[in-house]
């Protein structure tokens, strides 16, 4: 082990940004022989990887500098650091991950399998009922996963990706005809819960009008239970290492992964390590949404890359089924950058934009959607005693319109308007400053497996038939509603608005979204905007001045690193 002197040598150089443990980079690389270049380099690294970057592109002199270091290398080599011939400096972990998924990716792309005669009949009898243009991208899919051992299936919310699932799902079952081994997993416990509810949807909707060959494959179907990706792969934390790996892979035909926006780059690694040679792998996710809290941007740059390669394991799916024409022609424009589109899309009514610039301005727009949650709890009649099924009815009232938030803390953050929305709720009721009262929306913040409580749940307190004030979330299974004290929840806070953070994997009929109140807020993108808005299906509202949603548009997150490039070699030149 190397030697570490917390407190030198040297003095620190302290650059505005750096947190503690970026000096703690600058202070190691310098005792075990790195010059102050390198050193700083490192710290800048590791800010840049805090943001998402899974590299640093040096300038020139930079790059000179730290090549000429025994502490960096190629990559060939373990090295401490790692400078490729773009100049992108990594630490040696960032360029390893990216190596491996590159080649393992590519290595599943290439991997034909041979399609059964009878699939062009199965796929018929899939889509019996709409074999038109509109499911063309959907029974490209099928075909792909039934030849191939990668899909990568990507489109925006309402474009039928779990739909697609299901059929696949179906197809593989009946190409083996015998039981598959398939695991469906999601990086978020909601994602996951989300996952399977659609999955046993689309076989209910399905199995009334397959013939008696597909009854295996609908019976495998009944019995898929989605996890967490950390639970899939058996994460240790008290080691930080996953207990499934290549020594000790998944027992799987065919995983599905959920949501896979949300991964990052040492998941992904995880994930193809533990995969067995002959599984098919098929990553389900929209590439514009924001990508993973931690580094990289996966999805993104697999898409990216599969496209340059106009490889058949990535299939597009571009029309929407559920939201209104005007909504899909605003998240197309918000996709796009086009501040002009977007305006187009917003005369036609479904997009509403308010702006928030003026003095007391925000203040009324969050007491009149106040007034919305008011008519829409006493519509409920949330006073009265509630049953599974009246508060199943309940929860899908109030989740019918959601208030985002693009920042947290701040005036305009998610805590003070739900501190605002709260009081103006509890004076209208009548309940004083009660935490608890009917009505009360909840939203989980911490995984809780013993109770089937995860992360991004949403809850409304309702008293029950004996009239004590519970907790109630979604069921499952035959159990519409799930009532808990309010003292036995996982921690959790007050979701009359949340963060577009909390919201990916959701959809609402009406969103209204509160935009950070500066045009040079770091927080804006346009993939943060377009996470919001497509969260909608029948109306969107911008609370944000002009010059906010402009700004947004014009800045496209691009993370720093060489995936997508390592990715595109290897599809070029595969070994």
């Amino acid at each position: 082990m190397i030697p570490f002197d917390f407190r030198g040598p040297g003095t620190t150089p302290h650059e505005p940004e750096w947190r503690d443990l970026d000096r703690l980079i600058f202070r190691w690389t310098r005792s075990i022989g790195g010059t102050p270049e390198l050193a700083r380099c490192a710290a800048r690294l590791s800010l840049a990887e805090r943001r998402g970057h899974t590299a640093l592109i040096l300038d020139p002199e930079a790059a000179s500098a730290c090549r000429s270091s025994p502490l960096v290398g190629d990559g060939a080599a373990p090295t401490p650091f790692v400078l490729d011939d773009d100049d992108r400096f990594y630490f040696w972990r960032g360029h390893a991950d990216e190596v491996a998924v590159a080649a393992a990716l590519a290595a599943r792309a290439q991997a034909a399998a041979a399609v059964p005669n009878a699939a062009p009949d199965w796929i018929a009898a899939l889509f019996a009922d709409d074999d038109g243009e509109r499911t063309a991208a959907q029974r490209a899919a099928v075909r792909a996963a039934l030849g191939q051992r990668l899909l990568v299936l990507t489109g925006g919310p309402g474009t039928g990706k779990t739909t697609t699932v299901v059929r696949l799902l179906l197809a593989l079952g009946r190409a083996q005809q015998a039981p598959l081994a398939i695991r469906l997993a999601a990086p978020t416990g909601k994602a996951a819960q989300r996952l399977q509810q659609a999955i046993a949807q689309g076989r209910e909707a399905l199995s009334g009008r397959l013939d008696d060959g597909w009854q295996t494959a609908l019976e495998t179907l009944s019995r898929l239970e989605a996890q967490t990706l950390h639970r899939l792969l058996d994460f240790d934390p008290r080691s930080g290492r996953w207990r499934r790996n290549r020594e000790q892979p998944l027992a799987a035909d065919v995983v599905v992964v959920d949501e896979a926006s949300m991964l990052d780059l040492a998941q992904m690694r995880a994930l193809l390590a533990a995969l067995p040679a002959q599984a098919r792998l098929v990553l389900v996710g929209d590439a514009d949404q924001l990508a993973s809290i931690a580094a990289g941007a996966v999805l993104t740059d697999v898409v990216q890359a599969l496209d340059a390669a106009a490889a058949p394991a990535l299939v597009r799916l571009e029309h929407v089924f559920r939201a209104t024409p005007a909504l899909t022609a605003a998240n197309r424009a918000i996709r796009a950058g086009d501040a002009e589109a977007l305006a187009a899309a917003a005369n036609e009514g479904a997009v509403e934009r308010h702006p928030i610039g003026a003095a007391g301005t925000l203040r009324s727009a969050l007491l009149a959607w106040a007034e919305r949650l008011s008519r829409c709890l006493d519509e409920c009649a949330v006073q009265t005693r509630h049953d599974p099924v009246r508060a199943a009815a309940t929860l899908r009232a109030l989740q019918r319109q959601q208030l985002l938030c693009a920042l947290r803390e701040s005036a305009q953050g998610a805590t003070a308007v739900n501190a605002m929305l709260q009081s103006a709720l509890a004076q209208r009721h009548g309940v004083g400053d009660r935490l608890w009262f009917p009505g009360r929306i909840v939203m989980i913040t911490r995984n809780d497996e013993a109770h089937g409580l995860y992360n991004g749940d949403l809850g409304v307190a309702l008293p029950d038939a004996q009239g004590r004030l519970m907790g109630w979330f979604e069921g499952r299974g035959d159990v519409p509603a799930r009532a808990f004290l309010p003292t036995l929840l996982p921690a959790h806070e007050t979701a009359y608005a949340i963060t577009i953070h909390k919201s990916q994997g959701s959809e609402y009929d009406d969103v209204a979204v509160l935009l950070a109140p500066a045009p040079d807020s770091p927080i804006l993108s346009r993939q943060l905007l377009y996470t919001a808005a497509s969260r909608a299906k029948r109306s969107l509202s911008l609370w944000a001045d002009e010059a906010v949603i402009v700004a947004a548009l014009a800045r496209p997150v691009a993370r720093s690193g060489g995936l997508q490039s390592k990715l595109r070699d290897a599809l070029r030149n595969p070994s």
